[in-house]
């Protein structure tokens, strides 16, 4: 249904089992090519605790998004229920964080493809993980071909996410088949050369192995709610159910790997020490399944292909929820009235994953997964406390989906969400805090430009918005001065400095909530319900 100005409406035609592959889809992406191997040279035999740990921590950040993504069905949640209850500070800020995490991915995952394409193809890297120019111009040309694929219409996305999903499950259950034919248990009393090793390994891998990362596609559900048929019963449910096939995936991975590295290539140096250019195809390789690492490198331009494509549809509709929200273009915030898609947003999508890619500090796999990581966590951070804002400000809000023991769960999903920041240590931080501070000038100038903020507006959102501020700044002196940071002699060791940053962490989840606007600003006009009513009907 078009509006008279031209502008169209998001249209629901997801149903509960599209937002589950769009789920599914981005979790079993490019992490899975490379966070097991990169889960052991941290943590050795005790990698599969990450996984636990990682799983967990988003199960309760996304069970307090099914609230709220169920109660409020808007494209682009993540940076619209910010503003609805904190106003356009906290906002605008979740919104310039959210354009540099999903844009990352898109990067991330051409980069894991054109990794793998070495495998057959020389000269596509560096030694150091960065792509050559000849590199470069296969990553931009994935990207540009996950442009058209998402330029077309939201059914066929849907429709295409859905078939490449459950051909992504074949080859892993295949490799972990044939892997656990060739275990090895002795590997797994080895702990030699794991680093950090211990708990600050376990705790370490959990972001920078790309296990959180990897997981982060539980956020498909909620971005896409302005587009489901069924946002009440499917936006939980798919959550919980791509998080768990996610985990049993990556569980029997992670073992099968540490089970089947030949003995000989641990016995110098140990976990650390174990490199390889493209894991699961070099291991297969090196225990001579040369079928295997074959199968594994079609899989690995398939699977991590399909995953960049559904964070090039959802960086898109993130940059069209923070223009919603009042203070980025408003360009940004048009749906093309046919097709029900916002395209000017997926054409500044694709300069963005361009300009990731471009020479930088995150070059390797890995750098840009830790960048990606901790951003993403620094959006999380706001859901708890956006949720129990509205359980006392809006006791009557209609919750399809209501958390059981919110008082709890809430400050435990705000702890987990820093911890994953913090444990990305100071390289990402001391990158990432300072960006989005300084971000604060764009705000000033959009909300200047602005007729509808006035001055006493604007300062009424500010005084909802410094226990972010100061939030953040706390995160940095933490990670500056804890085992993660680069001082030589850390003022709090490990794990002092992760239980110091947790205690912490709730002075400000309740300064959050208790500082929410009097009255959240609700919004939900950007869908088609007219249309919803009919298929929800039919659902």
């Amino acid at each position: 249904m078009a509006q008279k100005n031209g502008n169209g409406k998001f249209k629901r035609q997801l149903s509960t089992l599209d937002l589950t592959f769009l789920g599914i889809g981005s979790i079993i992406g490019s992490g899975w090519l490379y966070a097991a191997a990169t889960a052991s040279e941290y943590a050795g035999p005790y990698a599969w605790i990450s996984w636990v740990i990682g799983a967990a921590i988003i199960l309760l950040i996304g069970m307090v998004y099914s609230e709220l993504g169920a109660a409020m069905p808007v494209t682009g949640g993540f940076v619209r229920y910010p503003d609805f209850t904190h106003g356009s500070v906290v906002g605008f800020l979740i919104g310039f964080i959210s354009m540099l995490a999903y844009s990352a991915v898109v990067s991330i995952e051409a980069q894991a493809v054109r990794g793998y394409l070495e495998y057959w193809f020389d000269g596509l890297g560096n030694t150091d993980g960065s792509p050559t120019v000849g590199g470069f111009a296969v990553q931009i040309g994935l990207i540009l071909v996950f442009f058209l694929l998402n330029y077309w219409s939201v059914n066929f996305f849907g429709k295409a996410n859905t078939i490449l999903t459950v051909f992504k499950f074949i080859v892993p259950l295949i490799i972990i088949t044939a892997l656990f034919m060739h275990m090895d248990p002795s590997n797994f009393e080895l702990m030699q050369g794991a680093d950090p090793g211990g708990a600050k390994g376990i705790f370490a891998a959990v972001t920078g192995a790309g296990i959180v990362f990897a997981f982060n596609g539980f956020r498909q559900p909620i971005e896409f709610a302005g587009e489901a048929k069924n946002p009440e019963r499917g936006i939980p449910l798919s959550i919980l159910i791509s998080v768990v096939i996610g985990l049993i995936i990556y569980m029997l991975l992670q073992i099968a790997y540490i089970g089947a590295v030949p003995a000989d290539m641990l016995a110098n140096g140990g976990w650390s020490a174990l490199h390889f250019d493209s894991p699961w195809a070099d291991l297969a390789a090196a225990m001579g399944l040369v079928w295997l690492a074959n199968l594994v490198l079609i899989d690995a331009v398939i699977s991590p292909s399909a995953t960049g494509n559904i964070y090039f549809s959802a960086t898109a509709r993130s940059l069209f929820a923070w223009a919603k929200n009042g203070y980025f273009f408003k360009v940004f915030q048009k749906v093309d009235p046919k097709t029900g898609l916002p395209r000017a947003a997926l054409w500044l999508t694709l300069f963005l994953a361009i300009v990731w890619m471009t020479p930088s500090r995150f070059q390797a796999w890995e750098d840009l997964v830790d960048a990606s990581t901790s951003a993403k966590a620094l959006t999380f951070v706001v859901g708890p406390v956006s949720l129990m804002a509205l359980r006392y400000q809006k006791p009557d809000l209609q919750r399809p989906f209501l958390l059981k023991a919110a008082h709890f769960l809430t400050p435990l999903a705000f702890i987990a969400a820093t911890l994953v920041v913090y444990w990305s240590q100071w390289k990402v931080i001391s990158f990432l805090i300072p960006i989005i501070v300084v971000s604060l000038i764009l705000y000033l100038i959009f909300a200047y430009q602005n007729k509808s903020f006035t001055k006493d507006k604007v300062k009424s959102h500010f005084n909802s918005a410094w226990w972010l501020i100061g939030y953040y700044i706390y995160l940095m002196v933490m990670s500056y001065i804890g085992s993660y940071g680069p001082m030589e002699d850390h003022i709090l060791p490990a794990p002092w400095d992760t239980v110091v940053t947790a205690i912490g962490a709730l002075i400000f989840y309740y300064w959050g909530v208790k500082a929410a606007l009097a009255e959240p600003r609700i919004e939900t006009d950007d869908v088609d319900e007219t249309e919803y009513q009919k298929q929800h009907k039919n659902d």
